[in-house]
C-alpha cells in the first residue's frame, strides 16, 4: 500500500468532543491560529495537498480530507490515509477570513460517504487539482482528483462549491492511458489552462526501484497529457517529464510567457546539492508539454519551518497581481496533540518571480499574508466565515438562503468565540447586530471590537427558536463601532451543551442604509483579463496591457457586485491624435464610455455608475472605430 503521507481534513465535531487534548484547552483561547497570523487558513479542520482555483476575485482552495484515525483506547493513531474520500473547499476574498464551504464527498465505491459519494467507481480521493473553463459560452468547473495512486477522476459543476456530478463514471486516467506506463503513483494532478483555452493535465511520482541510484536520479514517473476540449478526455499519448529525483507532486504556472513545472524532491538515497530532499523543485520550458529544464528549489520541507517534516505538496498561484504558495504542515496538529502525527494543515506564503525568472526561496511561517481588503459588515456574512476562533465547529446547515453546501457554526460553548480581521464600520458606524441563529435554550452573542474581551459594542440575547435546526432571526442595538477593527463575536451562556447554533450574521449602518464602507479601490490589470475579437491583443507600449484595434475587440472579467453603485476609471491612450472611445458594458449594458486623446496615457472616470448586483461580465469594448484610431488600456479600478 503507498503511504502518501496527505493532510486530511478532520471530523470536526469527533475531534472537539472526543479528543482529550483538544476539549481540555483553555475556552478563551486559539490554539493554532493566533490573531494577527494567517497561518494556518484555518484550524477548526485540517486540510492537505492544497491546490487554488482563483474566480471572481475570491481564492478558494481544495484539499485533501479525512478524519483523525483512533486507537482501542482513544489515542489518535498515526495518519494511514487509507480512508480518504472527501475534499473540503475554502474561500476569501482577502486571504484572512476563509469562508468554510464543506466537504465534497468524492469517494462512492463500497458504500463510502455513507451512500453519497459521487464517484461511484472511486475508493479514495487523494491531492485535488481544479480549473476553470469557459464551454460553449458558459463556464465550467473541473475538479481532479487522485483515486488512491492507481487513476485520476474528475468532478463538474457550475460553480467553484459545486454541486458536483461525475460525468465520466470511470477514471479520467489510468496506467493504461497511452504514455502512462511507467508511472509508480498515477496520483497528484495539476491542470493549466492556457492563455488559448488549451488544457493540460500533469500527474505522477514514485521511484520505479529506490534501492537504485539511476533509478532514484532520473525515475520518469512524472508525466503530462493534452486534455480535450471539454476538459473531460485526453488528446494523444501523455508526454514524460524527466524531473531529476523526482517523488510526487505536480505542480504548474505560467509567468511572462514561460511555464514552470514544480514537484517534491524524493527522499531515497545520495543527492547532489541542487537537489535537496523533501524540498519543492522547479523546472522550466517554453511550452506545456516540455521539454523542462530544471532550474532550482524554492520551498524548503515544512520540518524546516515548523519542527515537524513529512512529505511537501504545493501550488503556486497569482492573486491581486501578487504571487503566492498554498502548502501543508502539521501545524495544527501539533497544537492540538503535540506531535503532528501526519495529519497537515494549508498555510499560504508569498512567491517572488526574480528578473532572470528564477524564483526566490519562499520563507514559511505562522505569519503568513496580509490582509488584501477590507471586510464589509453590512452585507450578510457567513458566520463560517473565520478569521480566528477558540473551540467552535462548523456542520453543513439545514438554514435557507445560503450557499451551495451551506455550513453553520456550532459546537459553541460558553467563552469559545469567532473573529474576522479588519471590519471597516466606516465613519457613521454601526447602529444594529443581527444574527441567523438556531437554539433549544438560551445564550449571548456579545459583539467586541480587537479582542475576546475588548470593548463590547452590543449583546445579542439568543433564545430558544424550537429546534437545533430551526432558523430565526434575531437582533440587538449596537453602540460606538466606527473604523477597522477586528471583530469577535463571543459566546457566553450556562450549561455544558452547545448553547446555539450560528448561520450567519450583519450589521446595519448607523447612517440608516447598508453602504459599502470600504472605499478601496480595486484595480484589474487588463492583460490578466479575457480577450476577444478579431484583433485584441497584449502590448507592452506604452505601458504593459492590451490593444483594441477594430470594432468589438474587447478585454473582459467577471466581478462579483454587493452594492448597484460605483466609480469606474480607466487608463488609457489612443496610437495617434484621434480620440479612442472605449465603452465600459457591465452585464451585457452600456454604462458610458471612456475617451482617449493623443498617446500620452491619461485616467478617464465615470461616477456613481449604477448597475447590476451579484456576478456580472465586466467588459472593455470597441465599438465605434472608424479606422482612423485604435485604443490601449492599462488596467481598470472601481470603487465606491
Amino acid at each position: 500500500m503507498i503511504r502518501k503521507p496527505l493532510v486530511l481534513l478532520l471530523s470536526c465535531l469527533l475531534i472537539f468532543v472526543t479528543l482529550p487534548v483538544e476539549s481540555s484547552h483553555a475556552a478563551n483561547a486559539a490554539v493554532a491560529k493566533l490573531p494577527g497570523n494567517s497561518n494556518p487558513l484555518i484550524d477548526h479542520k485540517l486540510g492537505a495537498d492544497p491546490y487554488v482555483l482563483v474566480h471572481n476575485n475570491r481564492v478558494y482552495v481544495y484539499m485533501t480530507g479525512d478524519a483523525y484515525l483512533y486507537n482501542s483506547d482513544g489515542s489518535v493513531k498515526e495518519n494511514q490515509y487509507s480512508t480518504i474520500g472527501k475534499i473540503n473547499v475554502i474561500s476569501s476574498a482577502d486571504m484572512v477570513n476563509w469562508t468554510d464551504h464543506g466537504s465534497i464527498p468524492v469517494a462512492g465505491a463500497n458504500n463510502a460517504n455513507n451512500g453519497q459519494g459521487i464517484a461511484k467507481w472511486a475508493t479514495q480521493s487523494w491531492a485535488p487539482a481544479m480549473a476553470k473553463k469557459t464551454i460553449a459560452g458558459k463556464e465550467k468547473f473541473f475538479l481532479y482528483f487522485a483515486n488512491s495512486g492507481g487513476g485520476i477522476g474528475v468532478l463538474t459543476a457550475d460553480s467553484p462549491i459545486g454541486p458536483w456530478s461525475d460525468p465520466l463514471g470511470r477514471a479520467l486516467l489510468t496506467h493504461g492511458t497511452p504514455g502512462m506506463s511507467g508511472v509508480t503513483w498515477l496520483f497528484d494532478p495539476a491542470v493549466l489552462v492556457d492563455d488559448d483555452g488549451s488544457a493540460y493535465l500533469y500527474a505522477g511520482g514514485g521511484i520505479p526501484n529506490d534501492t537504485n541510484a539511476a533509478s532514484i536520479a532520473n525515475p520518469k514517473t512524472a508525466r503530462v497529457i493534452r486534455l480535450g476540449a471539454d476538459m473531460t478526455s485526453v488528446v494523444g499519448s501523455a508526454v514524460t517529464i524527466d524531473s531529476p529525483y523526482m517523488f510526487e507532486d505536480s505542480g504548474i504556472h505560467k509567468y511572462n510567457g514561460k511555464y514552470y513545472y514544480s514537484y517534491c524532491i524524493n527522499f531515497a538515497g545520495t543527492h547532489p546539492t541542487a537537489y535537496p530532499k523533501g524540498e519543492i523543485g522547479y523546472m522550466v520550458s517554453d511550452s506545456p508539454m516540455g521539454p523542462f529544464t530544471y532550474k532550482g528549489h524554492f520551498l524548503k520541507n515544512p520540518g524546516t519551518f515548523f519542527g515537524v517534516g513529512g512529505n511537501n505538496h504545493h501550488a503556486v498561484f497569482q492573486f491581486n497581481n501578487a504571487w503566492y504558495v498554498a502548502y501543508h504542515a502539521q501545524t495544527v496538529s501539533k497544537a492540538f496533540l503535540g506531535d503532528g502525527k501526519g495529519y497537515r494543515s494549508t498555510h499560504i506564503n508569498k512567491l517572488t518571480h526574480n528578473a532572470d525568472g528564477s524564483i526566490q526561496e519562499v520563507q514559511g511561517n505562522m505569519t503568513g499574508v496580509s490582509q488584501t481588503s477590507n471586510l464589509n459588515p453590512y452585507v450578510r456574512v457567513e458566520a463560517e466565515t473565520i478569521g480566528w476562533q477558540a473551540g467552535i465547529n462548523t456542520e453543513p446547515s439545514q438554514a435557507s438562503g445560503g450557499p451551495v453546501a451551506n455550513q453553520n457554526v456550532t459546537n459553541i460553548h460558553n467563552g469559545d468565540w469567532i473573529a474576522v480581521g479588519n471590519v471597516d464600520f466606516g465613519s457613521a458606524g454601526a447602529s444594529k447586530f443581527k444574527a441567523n441563529v438556531a437554539s433549544t435554550g438560551n445564550g449571548n452573542i456579545e459583539v467586541r471590537l480587537d479582542s475576546p474581551t475588548g470593548p463590547l459594542v452590543g449583546t445579542l440575547n439568543v433564545s430558544s427558536t424550537g429546534g437545533s435546526q430551526t432558523w430565526r432571526e434575531m437582533e440587538t442595538n449596537v453602540t460606538n463601532a466606527t473604523g477597522v477593527h477586528r471583530l469577535y463575536l463571543v459566546f457566553t451562556g450556562s450549561g455544558n451543551g452547545n448553547l446555539f447554533k450560528l448561520d450567519y450574521w450583519q450589521f446595519t449602518s448607523g447612517s440608516g442604509g447598508n453602504p459599502n464602507p470600504n472605499p478601496s479601490v480595486t484595480r484589474i490589470e487588463t492583460e490578466n483579463m479575457t480577450l476577444g475579437g478579431q484583433y485584441a491583443g497584449v502590448v507592452s507600449s506604452p505601458f504593459n496591457g492590451v490593444a483594441l484595434y477594430g470594432n468589438n475587440d474587447y478585454a473582459a472579467y467577471n466581478q462579483y457586485y454587493a452594492f448597484p453603485t460605483h466609480n469606474f476609471s480607466v487608463r488609457g491612450a489612443s496610437n495617434n491624435n484621434n480620440t479612442a472611445r472605449v465603452d465600459l458594458v457591465i452585464g451585457g449594458v452600456t454604462a458610458g464610455s471612456f475617451y482617449f486623446t493623443g498617446t500620452q496615457p491619461t485616467v478617464q472616470t465615470l461616477s456613481n455608475i449604477t448597475h447590476a448586483t451579484g456576478d456580472q461580465e465586466v467588459k472593455l469594448v470597441v465599438t465605434t472605430d472608424n479606422s482612423t484610431w485604435d485604443a490601449y488600456i492599462d488596467y481598470l479600478e472601481h470603487s465606491q
